[in-house]
């Protein structure tokens, strides 16, 4: 099913990366039109080569550079699932550099993907949808993820602010909270014996997500099913956040 996004042009940020190839994947199983954006034609290569899906090349720190790329395209929907991670480092230990690099990525750079993208949403006037990848960080206080968790918080109320704000014009604004996914570049903090099974423990479906359990929900708020749906907020975190 297309969940009625046959032949809708969707940007796809952070398609370079784990969580935003499989979402580029599952639109386009879709029926969408995607257009998958990072910061090197080299990055998405190999998932140009898999997909045939069209690019656009911006740093997420850099308006100008988003305001050419998204300059004369006509979109229906978002998704900003480009990212920092941050470090791992208590409030007292944060590098306060890490923390700006963070806020001006995940936050900052999501809204100039809004600012930019919607203007041209609200001159088309066909609605429209833009799903936000958050994280559970945002929702609940985790150790050691002062910057990460800041700058999602952060995210969290642009999704909020936006959703008011685009409503009038037919445009859903909503978020996705995963939980970890465990992959190369997690694996060094979470896959730590400290870290991972007591944080396991404490969440009722007791594994870390895949990206395709983050992937179908994206697809789902940004399709018709979801289409009474706006601010709001949908953990993916096996009920981790409902403790």
């Amino acid at each position: 099913m297309s969940g009625g996004l046959d032949g809708r042009t969707v940007l796809v940020t952070g398609a370079s990366g784990g969580i935003g190839a499989e979402i580029v994947r599952h639109l386009v199983a879709a029926g969408a039109d995607v257009v998958a954006a990072a910061r090197t034609q080299e990055s998405l290569a190999d998932l140009v080569a898999e997909t045939g899906v069209r690019t656009v090349l911006f740093d997420l720190a850099s308006e100008e550079q988003i305001a050419a790329a998204l300059d004369g395209l006509d979109l229906w929907g978002v998704v900003n699932c480009g990212g920092f991670g941050g470090e791992i480092a208590s409030p007292t230990e944060t590098d306060i550099e890490v923390f700006d690099r963070a806020m001006a990525v995940n936050a900052r750079g999501a809204l100039l993907v809004i600012k930019h993208a919607a203007r041209t949403m609200i001159r088309l006037g066909a609605g429209g949808s833009i799903v936000n990848v958050s994280s559970q960080a945002s929702l609940v206080a985790l150790p050691n993820h002062v910057s990460y968790g800041s700058s999602k918080a952060a995210l969290d109320n642009i999704t909020r602010v936006s959703a008011l704000e685009l409503g009038p014009h037919g445009i859903r604004v909503n978020s996705v909270h995963p939980t970890v996914v465990m992959t190369e570049m997690s694996e060094f903090y979470w896959g730590r014996e400290d870290v991972g099974p007591p944080f396991l423990a404490q969440m009722p479906l007791g594994r870390w997500a895949t990206q395709a359990e983050v992937a179908a929900p994206v697809v789902f708020l940004l399709g018709e099913g979801a289409s009474m749906i706006t601010g709001a907020h949908l953990p993916v975190d096996g009920g981790y956040t409902c403790r």
